[in-house]
């Protein structure tokens, strides 16, 4: 076992950094910069049963350290993924989550059997995308709507993982935490993106053609690190942290908070290697704590 390796559900990865759903793709193009088998996983493009166009554009807007973004998961469907992407990811040796989507009940639960089924070492569950005008994240909002889909999500799994991504546009994510844990998550991922608004002041118009759109990049991440500490307390599950990573630092708080590994997105739209960079600086700092594992700090935070 390395400084970094990390067992999560039973999944082996490398080292803790995963690239976020929504940032990466489905790897390839990202693939030309470094071997991927570099990552500990990749979390790939957000997935539903059926292709999806997503919103029209202007769907991202750039905002003090940071970006809104409205695409409004577009992809090209379930069985296209599976036939057309997967079979390249699964032959980088890198742990590949799919990000299954979805607008009601049926949809995510027919996506999710067919992913589960199809070779993935891990299916993370998007029910908190603030960009969609059904399902997303009215079904990560309420505790009961949560206990609902997993538990639907997590009979046709299989044995693959179940992650189940939750939104920070809620009163109390750890009580939506809680409703993921009791039916039946394996583990859990947050935050997605944080709802904003930019407006043209000449033309008084939203920048986003959807009006709203989900904030990510350097100014999530304290809320990040706030919920990551908060859902640490509550459940006993492994959790992935993210938002706002874009150093190795950023990756060490949220590990300090509670996170057994972390997702770097929006960073890599300004630097594509930014996950080699904090894999690399995140072994630094094991060994300059002087520990065997990375997971020795997990949680470790000390509060006053």
């Amino acid at each position: 076992m390395g400084l970094l390796n990390v067992n999560i559900c039973g999944v082996e990865f490398k080292n803790p950094v995963i690239t976020a759903s929504g940032t990466y793709g489905f790897g390839k193009d990202y693939g030309d910069f470094f071997p991927l088998e570099r990552l500990g996983g990749i979390s790939c493009k957000g997935t539903t049963l059926h292709r999806r166009l997503g919103n029209p554009p202007p769907r991202i807007a750039e905002t003090p350290s940071g970006i809104l973004n409205s695409v409004g998961l577009q992809n090209p469907g379930a069985e296209h993924f599976i036939r057309e992407d997967l079979p390249w990811l699964l032959r980088q040796g890198v742990v590949v989550i799919a990000n299954a989507a979805g607008s009601c009940m049926e949809d995510y639960v027919e996506n999710a059997r067919l992913l589960a089924a199809s070779g993935i070492h891990m299916l993370e569950l998007n029910i908190s995308c603030p960009n969609v005008r059904e399902g997303g994240v009215s079904f990560g909002s309420s505790c009961q709507s949560v206990e609902k889909i997993v538990a639907a999500v997590k009979a046709v799994c299989g044995g693959t993982p179940l992650v189940v991504k939750l939104t920070p546009n809620v009163t109390s994510i750890a009580e939506i935490a809680l409703a993921a844990q009791e039916a039946g998550a394996d583990a859990l991922s947050l935050i997605n993106t944080i709802t904003g608004m930019k407006i043209d002041v000449a033309t008084r118009r939203p920048i986003l053609r959807n009006n709203t759109g989900g904030l990510s990049g350097p100014a999530v991440l304290p809320v990040a690190v706030r919920m990551v500490w908060e859902v640490r307390k509550a459940v006993k599950l492994p959790i992935i942290g993210m938002g706002g990573v874009s150093r190795w630092q950023d990756a060490a708080e949220l590990i300090l908070a509670g996170a057994n590994a972390v997702q770097v997105g929006t960073a890599c739209f300004t630097d594509p290697f930014a996950p080699i960079k904090i894999i690399e600086g995140l072994e630094e700092w094991v060994r300059a704590e002087g520990c065997d594992s990375i997971s020795e700090l997990s949680g470790q935070v000390k509060p006053w």
